[in-house]
C-alpha cells in the first residue's frame, strides 16, 4: 500500500507541475522560449510568423519568438502541450552565478 501511495503522489505531483507550467505559459508572455511536447506532423508548417525552431527531437520542439509572446498562437497551430522555457525561476540568481 505504501508504494502505491508514493507512486500515486509522485504522479499527481508531476501532473500538477505540468499544469502549473501550462497555466504560466497561457497567462504570461514572460518566457523567452517554449517547448512543445508531442507536436503533430504538420505543426512546424503551421507556426506563426516570427517563431523559430531552436531544437527538435522525437517528442518535442523548442521554439523561440521575437518578441516573446503568449502560447495561444502555438495552440492554434496544433500544439497539444506548450511549456515555457528560459525563465529564471522564482528567485533571481546571485550576481556571482550569472
Amino acid at each position: 500500500m505504501t508504494i502505491r501511495r508514493i507512486v500515486t503522489g509522485l504522479f499527481a505531483m508531476l501532473i500538477g507541475w505540468i499544469g502549473v507550467l501550462v497555466l504560466v505559459g497561457l497567462l504570461s508572455d514572460a518566457a523567452p522560449a517554449h517547448v512543445v511536447l508531442f507536436p503533430s506532423a504538420d505543426f512546424i508548417d503551421a507556426l506563426p510568423q516570427g517563431v523559430a525552431v531552436v531544437d527538435r527531437s522525437a517528442v518535442s520542439v523548442s521554439l523561440k519568438s521575437d518578441p516573446p509572446g503568449p502560447t495561444g498562437p502555438l495552440y492554434r497551430a496544433g500544439a497539444l502541450i506548450v511549456l515555457p522555457a528560459g525563465l529564471p525561476g522564482c528567485l533571481p540568481l546571485p550576481q556571482a552565478m550569472r
